[in-house]
């Protein structure tokens, strides 16, 4: 798994990574082996809490991870996640036909229905989800819709709640309703971080193409 990682950007204050499907970002359970975590502290060791990473992906999203090296960088970073001042942007492939770019701005917290399930809870966190129709796809007469997201919260699960709470769960996603067939896990990729650089003060972007698996998948739809 780790020849798949690969560090986009780094300096002496901070590193972006491109994570793997498959890999867990942080050491939730003891005893866990193979996370990100594990893989920057052999690489990159330093005392910052999750080794200086800012924010989690889930073990099935691919994508871009910001990781602090220092604790000027950590703190800094934290604001601007505090302050909303990052982009955070996804591409997702989900079932059903998007007709219109726009926002959903409902509550998500742990389910009643499910361990390991989160949903759309009135006593949740605040969770913003942006989305924009990028391409209409169809697959054995049924149709779908390859989105750009932008996330402005970081709720857990959050963009797969908020879509499948709209009836649009993400391909491969089998937790939240999706289709799963080919694809064995979520349609969902990381693809561009916007940050400001903790010593410069200067915009800086990141971005990464689409996984190679997801990139095959897509190949198995028509354009509309």
């Amino acid at each position: 798994m780790e020849e798949k990682i690969k560090i986009i950007f780094e300096n002496e204050n901070y590193l972006v990574v491109n994570k793997p499907a498959g890999m867990t970002t942080t050491k939730e359970k003891k005893g866990e082996e193979g996370t990100l975590e594990d893989y920057l502290i052999r690489i990159r060791p330093n005392n910052l809490l999750r080794n200086g990473i800012m924010h989690r992906l889930d073990k099935g999203t691919s994508g871009l991870v910001l990781v602090a090296k220092n604790e000027l960088a950590f703190r800094n970073f934290k604001n601007q996640f505090r302050n909303r001042s990052l982009t955070k942007k996804y591409y997702c492939l989900v079932g059903g036909e998007v007709s219109v770019d726009g926002s959903i701005n409902w509550p998500v917290g742990r389910s009643k229905y499910g361990f390991g399930k989160f949903g759309v809870v009135i006593d949740g966190k605040e969770a913003l989800t942006k989305f924009r129709l990028i391409k209409k796809y169809r697959k054995d007469k049924k149709k779908y819709s390859f989105l750009e997201v932008d996330l402005k919260t970081g709720r857990t699960h959050q963009i797969r709640v908020h879509l499948s709470y709209l009836r649009w769960p993400l391909v491969g996603d089998k937790l939240y309703g999706g289709e799963v067939d080919i694809l064995k896990r979520p349609f969902l990729q990381a693809f561009y971080l916007k940050i400001v650089d903790p010593i410069s003060g200067k915009e800086k972007v990141f971005e990464t193409d689409l996984a190679d698996d997801l990139k095959e998948h897509l190949k198995l739809y028509e354009e509309e």
